[in-house]
């Protein structure tokens, strides 16, 4: 039987965590759902810039470096191989948020566009979705709604479970003929319920890029050495020489033999001591992107790293990023805006359910029988949560500081009527 003194308790947290976290998410599953169009959106600008057409004159690949790193007026970090006569070849400086492309027409040698992560309206989406145009102390709200998010649905699923019996009607499928009150509730509830799962899959491809939730996965990572093993990156493989760097056409040849899926990047060679890496991005299947570091001066093969040389939450922290952004394949896109839409709706129909109850100038939340106790068992599961989510547990800790002083100056009110 269900326990209802404890219903009563996490449906009072649960309508706190609504009020704190609903406008929030609503916005959150908007944007996110819009920024899942971004390729769509950006293919017609992009394709002036990424197409070419083709000619019989086709000029090396050091050349079209050579014009890209005068345009960007320093090296490049990496370039994309191009398995295909009709694109540009793409130059990349910079770091993921802030990457620049320069693309470069192996028939003319010149450049046929740039493009900047920073740049268009769907980076603006993407900065409002992920710190909602503030900075840090954006992300750092950010963080704070998806911790409430996992608390709104270990509630919600607790309070949506029936007192006593199951029936279909309420709990799986929305009553549509008992007035909008119940309707909205059940909108909410139903809702909720069918893409609960979906959503803690979500959320747990947000949080690694967190500010707080975020750096302490990548702390964890380091302890227990379960991230990219250091030489992922090429680092400390090589010896800096006297000899000639071996030219960039010769790498691409040999990223071209290894024949690899999905996209294929080079990584050049970071100082004399420094490797040409080659590794390839395939979300179709994780397990088959390698990584295959060269000597920059002989082109001796150093270290050939497999999917499965990376540690094991790195790999779990990757898969659900990238699900988090729809990049498994049209399956894994549908399903996110599935998510965004009915995240969206399930939301605006908890704001409907609670100010078509709630009187007129007054905010209402559920009262706990003052004979109920938490239990140890409850404590421990808030401290836990606390500790996964520090800005969550800070926030409960508020809170509560604020409930008593409401009862403190409550009580002293009540004592000066009795006088």
């Amino acid at each position: 039987m269900k326990n209802k003194k404890l219903n009563q308790w996490l449906w009072k947290w649960h309508v706190i965590a609504g009020l704190i976290s609903a406008p929030f998410i609503v916005l959150l599953a908007i944007t996110g759902g819009i920024y899942l169009f971004k390729d769509t959106y950006e293919k017609g600008g992009k394709d002036n810039i990424v197409k070419v057409i083709p000619s019989n004159y086709v000029h090396s690949y050091e050349e079209q470096r050579n014009v890209a790193d005068s345009i960007l007026g320093k090296a490049h970090s990496a370039m994309i191989v191009s398995f295909n006569d009709s694109l540009a070849t793409q130059f990349i400086s910079g770091n993921f948020g802030d990457r620049k492309s320069i693309y470069i027409d192996p028939y003319s040698n010149k450049t046929t566009g740039i493009i900047a992560d920073t740049e268009g309206v769907m980076y603006n989406i993407r900065k409002m979705h992920g710190e909602l145009l503030l900075g840090t102390v954006g992300t750092l709200i950010v963080e704070l709604i998806a911790s409430w998010m996992v608390v709104l649905l270990i509630t919600g699923m607790f309070v949506w479970w029936p007192l006593r019996k199951w029936k279909i009607q309420g709990f799986l499928v929305p009553r549509f003929n008992m007035g909008k009150k119940i309707l909205f509730r059940d909108l909410h509830a139903i809702i909720a319920f069918w893409i609960s799962t979906l959503l803690l899959l979500v959320l747990a491809g947000a949080f690694p890029w967190t500010e707080i939730v975020g750096f302490n996965f990548k702390k964890v990572q380091e302890i227990t050495n379960t991230g990219f093993p250091k030489s992922w990156m090429g680092n400390e493989l090589s010896k800096p020489s006297n000899q000639d760097i071996i030219p960039l056409d010769k790498i691409v040849s040999i990223a071209s033999e290894l024949n690899l899926p999905g996209e294929v990047k080079i990584d050049f060679p970071r100082g004399p001591a420094g490797v040409y890496s080659i590794g390839n991005t395939y979300y179709t299947d994780l397990s088959l992107q390698q990584k295959f570091h060269y000597n920059q001066y002989s082109g001796e093969l150093i270290l050939h790293q497999n999917w499965e040389d990376v540690g094991i939450l790195m790999r779990g922290r990757m898969w659900v990023m990238a699900f988090h952004q729809g990049q498994f394949g049209a399956w894994n896109w549908w399903l996110m805006l599935f998510i965004a839409v009915f995240l969206a709706l399930t939301t605006l129909a908890a704001i409907l359910s609670y100010f078509s109850k709630k009187p007129k100038n007054k905010w209402i939340i559920p009262k706990v029988p003052r004979s109920f106790n938490v239990t140890p068992g409850l404590v421990v599961l808030i401290v836990l949560l606390g500790l996964l989510f520090p800005l969550f547990g800070i926030s409960v800790l508020i809170i509560v500081f604020l409930e008593k002083i409401k009862k403190f100056r409550q009580s002293n009110l009540n004592g000066e009527r009795a006088l």
